[in-house]
């Protein structure tokens, strides 16, 4: 085999794409389909309570779209991370929707699941063995307290339990938590291509179209012994070496080295070209293999959170916003003497430093802001109490230069209140060093239609 043509028809499986690009990708005679479907940006709930990124809908709208063409066209489908954390409750809930799928449109498929949760006995006595480190500077130590914490951990696989599903010739996988260009690398190097270009080419493809410009969802990768190259297939985008260049520094900590499970990518003698209009040709890139480790995510329940929105534009007001924030304390304790030190009440104030917070420089007052009320305690009932006080205080509370007796703020909500329901923080983000890098992604093999 010369090349292989990798078609990607979204950055994350629930985003959507456009049918009729996807449809010239399927007209390209794509070797394969691989979709990306998880990621931690969105935060831990997905890890804590195996809720998913995208609504069920979304989902089932999507594979519709792309069973029909693995079923049509005899194109393999690869689906990681799945649900959003790439927990075994989110693959099993995505496989139910292919199954279901299949039966409803009568289609014969058959598929792999590769389960990604690492029970907590084995990451204890790995942490006994010394074979657990922090992934990165900034993360302290694991102990066995905070294993026991966690809800659920998950580890991203590396290439090999997608290789060991693809010798199965299945023609859809539904695999948990995975480094994000893993099942790309598996396909491509399992057909004797280059490790180095697969891994490279992987990285850049698992967002789908954000390497265009502009940005668009449906990608075509094609690659050859020495290079390989992408094209986006929406009409209004093109790919440039200047923003293929841009993409390959996408989510790095270093400019040209990326590590991953069992090596490293190393891309500071890559050279991009333009081909054509619309197509950039990539190559040089250098694979180094390193001791094999999986990243680990966990995350623990830490309470339930309310929360209120306001919009302010009085001036005097939004000088006061510091000064009503620590009465929106007092007056929350002044109610609820017993529950110190038993929530946390923050104002996030939009417009002002809301997303920088201490360390916004341009202090300029806006003739506008939001205030966000966030509520943190033990229980709901709790946090939507004290975040009742806290959206009074705002309210009602006296600031230098008032003229009005209420009314400081507009609430653009009913109920006043907004219960948010768990709130889980990220825990685990450890390296565990493994023998077998398939020894903990056990793959269950099914029958459809």
């Amino acid at each position: 085999m010369n090349k292989i043509k990798v078609l990607t028809p979204t950055g994350m499986l629930g985003y959507g794409f456009p049918v009729e690009d996807f449809n010239k990708g399927i007209a390209r005679n794509p070797d394969v389909i691989i979709i990306d479907s998880g990621s931690v940006d969105s935060g831990p709930i997905k890890i804590g309570n195996g809720s998913m990124t995208c609504p069920e809908g979304s989902y089932r709208a999507e594979l519709l779209i792309l069973l029909k063409a693995v079923h049509e066209h005899k194109i393999p489908l690869y689906i990681s991370s799945a649900g959003g954390a790439g927990s075994n409750i989110q693959v099993d809930k995505i496989q139910v929707m292919v199954k279901e799928i299949c039966e409803q449109q009568g289609y014969s498929l058959s598929s792999a699941s590769i389960y990604a949760d690492i029970p907590k006995e084995i990451i204890k006595d790995k942490l006994i063995d010394g074979k657990i480190s922090a992934c990165g500077r900034s993360v302290p130590a694991l102990t066995l307290l905070e294993i026991n914490n966690a809800t659920t951990v998950v580890a991203q696989m590396g290439m090999e339990p997608f290789v060991e599903a693809i010798k199965n010739n299945v023609d859809v996988i539904i695999a948990g938590r995975a480094y994000d260009p893993a099942p790309l690398a598996a396909f491509c190097i399992n057909k004797g291509f280059d490790p180095a270009l697969s891994w490279h080419m992987g990285k850049i493809l698992e967002c789908g179209g954000l390497c265009a410009q502009p940005s668009c969802q449906v990608m075509l990768g094609t690659i050859s012994q020495d290079h390989f190259t992408l094209e986006p297939l929406s009409e209004q985008s093109i790919c440039t070496e200047t923003s293929i260049a841009a993409h390959t520094m996408y989510e790095k900590s270093h400019p040209y080295l990326l590590p991953g499970p069992g090596g490293t990518l190393d891309l500071s003698t890559c050279k991009f070209e333009q081909i054509d209009e619309r197509r950039v040709k990539v190559s040089g890139s250098q694979f180094n293999p390193t001791p094999y480790t999986i990243k680990l995510e966990g995350a623990k329940l830490v309470g339930y959170r309310s929360t209120t929105i306001a919009g302010v534009r009085d001036p005097n007001v939004i000088s006061a916003l510091d000064e009503i924030e620590v009465m929106a304390k007092g007056y929350a304790l002044q109610n609820f003497p017993h529950l110190k030190d038993k929530f946390k009440l923050l104002f996030h104030v939009y417009g002002r430093d809301g997303v920088l917070g201490s360390l916004e420089t341009d202090l300029t007052v806006a003739k506008e802001v939001c205030v966000v009320i966030e509520v943190l305690a033990e229980t709901q009932d709790i946090a939507t109490q004290v975040c009742s006080k806290a959206r009074i205080a705002l309210l009602h509370a006296p600031y230098k230069g008032r003229i009005a007796t209420s009314g400081n703020c507009g609430l653009i909500f009913s109920p006043l209140e907004i219960p948010l329901g768990e709130t889980y923080e990220f825990n685990i983000y450890h390296l565990m060093t493994v023998d077998d890098p398939c020894q903990y992604f056990p793959i269950n093999y099914h029958q459809f239609g």
